[in-house]
């Protein structure tokens, strides 16, 4: 079953799954404004999200491209079931599966974003070093582990919504961020809290 036909989450924004039904309405109906709406509002994450999951830039526009030719061909059977987002991070995640049985991913997950209070060459290169830690450790967590962090910590995304995507219940999001975190942080326990962040917590 596809998510457009799956029930709405808990707690979910129905205003906004309500604009992006007639959102969808105008794609079908061949409105070009339309589909740019979507496409400038959803691409960049999804190439984000898919980046973070397959840890390739090329690997990761195939898979956003793939995603948004699924939803114009979803457009004229659309359901206001699920926001724009929240389905096209599910059909990205199921292609993002879907390489992952053909390859183990490359440590080049997308670089998690460092505060860096005092820019200099020294810090520049400590951030280097630390982001290339923390990708490596976001490729050893388990696909849905990976996923859960990535759709929570980097896209912003709610438990609801990541529910959603991934076809599981808030509880299930909830155990696997938790997981996910522990994992972060056993990897990366030698690294100062402060550099952690949000992973720590």
């Amino acid at each position: 079953m596809t998510l457009s036909g799956t029930p709405a989450p808990a707690g979910a924004d129905k205003a906004a799954i309500a604009a992006d039904a007639a959102l969808m309405g105008r794609v079908a109906g061949g409105d070009p404004a339309a589909a740019r709406t979507v496409v400038d509002r959803h691409l960049p994450g999804l190439v984000a999200f898919a980046w973070r999951m397959v840890g390739d830039g090329s690997a990761a526009e195939d898979v956003a491209q793939d995603a948004m030719l699924k939803l114009w061909r979803q457009a004229p059977r659309w359901k206001p079931k699920a926001q724009i987002g929240t389905w096209l991070r599910r059909v990205a995640y199921n292609r993002c599966i879907d390489l992952h049985r053909r390859a183990r991913p490359s440590d080049n997950i997308a670089d998690v974003a460092l505060e860096d209070p005092a820019p200099g060459p020294a810090r520049n290169l400590l951030a280097a070093e630390v982001s290339a830690i923390v990708r490596s450790a976001m490729a050893d967590l388990p696909e849905r582990q990976r996923a859960a962090i990535a759709m929570v910590h980097f896209d912003g995304m709610n438990n609801g919504e990541t529910a959603a995507a991934l076809e599981v219940s808030v509880e299930a999001v909830e155990s696997l961020l938790a997981r996910g975190r522990r994992g972060l942080r056993q990897r990366l326990s030698d690294l100062k809290p402060d550099l952690l962040g949000e992973f720590t917590s």
